[in-house]
Formats: C-alpha cells, structure tokens, sequence
C-alpha cells in the first residue's frame, strides 16, 4: 500500500516548508540532527512492518473478507483507464 504521507513529502529539488515565514536563503537547508532523522525512519520502518503483519494476520482469520477485498481491487484495476 502506498504511504498515507506521500503528498507531504517534497519532490527532490524542492525548498522544505517549515512553517516559518523567512526570506529564502542563499544556501541550501540542511538537516540539523540527522541521527534523529534516523530514529525517526527506523521507527517509520518497525510501524510499517508492523503494519503489513497485522494485514497479513486479519486476511488469514477473516478469509472472506480478504477474498472479497482482493475480488475488488481486482474490479477496480480492469476498470481504471491509463
């Protein structure tokens, strides 16, 4: 599943926004912590791992539920258009 964040992440080569109202500055911003930066993607990880094991165990006690679930992604991919 695609992440939920996907639109708060700024395409590459974009200014970050962060929320303060300054003039743009000259050089490039950079992260001032990145061990912090770090822990926060190892966390991201261990959630999203978390996640996906937490699907996978609803699908296999509610079989029904994840056929049909996969019966209509299926629908939805024959119908999209490219």
């Amino acid at each position: 599943m695609p992440d939920r964040d996907f639109h708060k992440t700024p395409f590459p080569g974009a200014e970050r926004d962060t929320g303060r109202a300054t003039e743009p500055s000259t050089e490039p911003e950079r992260d001032p912590e990145p061990a912090r930066e770090a822990e926060r993607r190892r966390r991201r990880a261990q959630f999203l791992r978390d996640l996906a094991e937490a699907r996978e165990l609803r699908d296999r006690v509610q079989p029904r539920r994840a056929k049909t679930a996969r019966l209509r992604h299926a629908m939805r991919m024959r119908t999209f258009r490219w």
